[in-house]
């Protein structure tokens, strides 16, 4: 069946206003930033949980916190610290002496976006209690099993200095997040702005709420249509078999990498590059699109051998390289 690409471009055009929005309402609050703010909408978009790691006062937990406000969804902030059980996050039953029965009261997971802060400070019990709502969209509480709430997104931040008292992350479930941003320090005058908006006792953080639940479910089912190319869709496969089988391209980082980007990563490579040619305004996907968050989806999933670190080469140097020699379409 043919795809009609202009349908879908005419259709696309007719939500960008509220996408732009979106970004404008968050710009209010949040002074630069555009590249972390594109990437939780992406995530939004995709149906999909955002990694965020930066040092402390970079707003990270309040670009997140002002994205759900504008929308009409419920949201909950749970901060991962070391005591946490797994019942704190998913809930637990509760002994009713009266009636002789238990009863369920769920947890903060049961949101349709989830701010898990400083996620890396929780213990593995907690990890896995989240991973099953992450990849399952499912709660068990005793013997029963529930589902979570539609939309349901995670949005963690992590710390990369201070490491006492953390958790590392397993690799299991650092591949359930979709992407793994990294959030950098403003610029000198995007701090200036920031100096000016926030240096008093209490800034003015408030967002108009934009978006309905029915308008993200809506949101996704259009970017599921965005129109991907084969060539494009085999430029996506030659990355990812790049990571795994650098010498086949011409590469010679073999040594480097101990283990490539898994099957997911093409999945997600591709979901994401279609939410980015949507939040462009276009109902199609471009070789730049895939460039453009190929780190994103990429740096937490291609795993650097010790000779890698013993040259200080990090997984996105290796991406770079990648990137630089497969060939686009």
């Amino acid at each position: 069946m043919p795809v009609d690409v202009k349908q879908i471009n005419a259709r696309v055009e007719q939500v960008a206003p509220l996408l732009s929005q979106i970004k404008e309402e968050i710009g209010a609050v949040i002074v630069g930033q555009q590249e972390l703010v594109e990437r939780l909408l992406l995530g939004l978009l995709s149906n999909n949980h955002v990694l965020i790691e930066g040092v402390p006062g970079l707003a990270k937990t309040l670009s997140v916190t002002t994205l759900a406000r504008t929308i009409q969804a419920s949201f909950q902030r749970i901060q991962f610290t070391p005591d946490l059980l797994p019942a704190d996050l998913i809930g637990t039953l509760i002994y009713s002496p009266k009636d002789g029965e238990f009863s369920v009261k769920k947890g903060p997971v049961f949101a349709n976006i989830v701010l898990a802060d400083e996620i890396n400070r929780a213990p593995a019990k907690v990890q896995s209690a989240l991973l099953e709502a992450m990849q399952e969209r499912q709660v068990t509480i005793g013997a029963e099993t529930f589902p979570l709430p539609e939309p349901f997104m995670v949005l963690a931040t992590q710390n990369p200095i201070d490491q006492e008292g953390t958790y590392p992350l397993p690799e299991a479930q650092v591949d359930r997040f979709m992407l793994k941003v990294k959030v950098a320090y403003p610029t000198k005058a995007e701090e200036l702005d920031i100096l000016r908006r926030m240096s008093r006792s209490a800034p003015d953080v408030s967002v108009n709420p934009i978006l309905k639940p029915d308008d993200i479910v809506q949101l996704r089912r259009l970017a599921d249509e965005i129109y991907i190319d084969a060539k494009i869709e085999e430029y996506i496969v030659n990355l990812i078999e790049a990571s795994r089988n650098p010498s086949a391209y011409h590469l010679d980082i073999g040594e480097l990498i101990r283990y490539g980007a898994s099957p997911r990563a093409t999945i997600f490579l591709a979901m994401a590059a279609k939410a980015h040619a949507m939040l462009d305004g276009r109902g199609y996907v471009t070789p730049q699109d895939v460039k453009s968050i190929a780190y994103d989806v990429l740096r937490h999933r291609i795993i650097v051998t010790y000779e890698a670190e013993a040259e200080e080469k990090t997984s996105e140097d290796l991406i770079r390289r990648i990137l630089d020699t497969v060939e686009v379409p």
